[in-house]
């Protein structure tokens, strides 16, 4: 399948400036679920529609129960924004396929992200608190099924079998995203899939992309055409240079058929894009969250069209 090259921002409100996205090189919005409006607008205008659809993370006010277990054996610290939720709850996973297959039988993206698909944690922040879960008696018993291991206390688990705990949740987490990502490819062949991406390398934070978020892209690659790393720089302390460098080292970790395409934070525009717009290493199209201010005005409407340019420049030079 040739991968589509998709530019844009990402957010419902994009819809309120959609007329204006092609003179800005902009060909595509990114919003969140099957939304009929945004679907309805984007065909009007001749954009096209990308569903964020959201895999592990819910409410847990609301749901308790969905809250992974830490290694003290109780529900792990979480702030105002935390994702990952504990996948022993078979009712929210059931929950959660029975959304999708609902949008896959009444919609047409043209492509689909998946998003939270990590185990517990947030890493939009300089400092994040990063806890080793799921430790409920159902994750250890599956755990213990599935490696042979004799160790049921989340104690003996990382003192004994760290690789292997580390090594199962990834494995968990890619077949998850294999099974979403056949669901789609059934109903919808030509869709692009993709998956949002804790955005650091795997070395980052003790291995934490692995340890803690369980996302390994060598496990995910057999289901995700597009893998895109959330680059929000202001939010996670780095400069604006940090999407450039993540392209340039992404090499050494993404598998050399899939395709990175990053996700920049409107409140790192336009140093963001530029860095990333003269990057030796190309993105594969770009998503701005919350970018609908962008094409409100000429000025920076030009400035994406120039980035975008520059971008298809590298790309089609190889």
């Amino acid at each position: 399948m040739t991968l589509p090259l998709l530019f844009g921002p990402y957010g419902r409100n994009a819809i309120e400036v959609i007329d204006r996205l092609p003179d800005a090189g902009a060909n595509a919005v990114w919003f969140h679920g099957f939304d009929a409006g945004a679907f309805e607008a984007c065909a009007q205008a001749g954009i096209a529609p990308c569903v964020e659809f959201k895999t592990f993370r819910a409410d847990f006010a609301e749901y308790p129960e969905l809250i992974p277990i830490g290694v003290d054996g109780q529900p792990i610290r979480y702030g105002r924004l935390v994702q990952g939720v504990c996948l022993s709850q078979q009712w929210f996973l059931d929950e959660t396929e029975e959304h999708l297959a609902s949008g896959l039988q009444s919609y047409q993206p043209v492509g689909i992200w998946l998003d939270y698909l990590t185990y517990a944690g947030w890493f939009e922040e300089p400092q994040p608190d990063l806890q080793e879960s799921c430790f409920c008696a159902a994750c250890v018993r599956d755990f213990c099924e599935a490696t042979g291991i004799d160790a049921t206390t989340p104690a003996a688990i990382l003192a004994t079998a760290q690789a292997e705990w580390t090594r199962h949740k990834c494995v968990r987490v890619a077949r998850f995203a294999r099974h979403y990502a056949e669901m789609i490819r059934a109903q919808l062949p030509g869709c692009v899939v993709g998956a949002y991406m804790c955005p650091w390398i795997p070395t980052e934070f003790d291995g934490a992309l692995p340890r803690i978020f369980a996302q390994d892209y060598d496990l995910l690659a057999p289901a995700i055409d597009v893998f895109t790393p959330l680059i929000y720089a202001e939010k996670s302390g780095r400069d604006a240079a940090w999407g450039r460098e993540v392209l340039e080292q992404a090499a050494g970790f993404v598998p050399a058929e899939r395709k990175v395409q990053l996700i920049l934070d409107v409140l790192d525009f336009p140093a963001s894009l530029q860095a990333v717009a003269d990057s030796p290493v190309p993105s594969w199209g770009i998503q701005l969250f919350a970018g609908a201010p962008v094409f409100a005005g000429a000025e920076q409407s030009a400035m994406f069209a120039g980035a975008v340019e520059k971008m298809r420049q590298r790309l089609e030079a190889g």
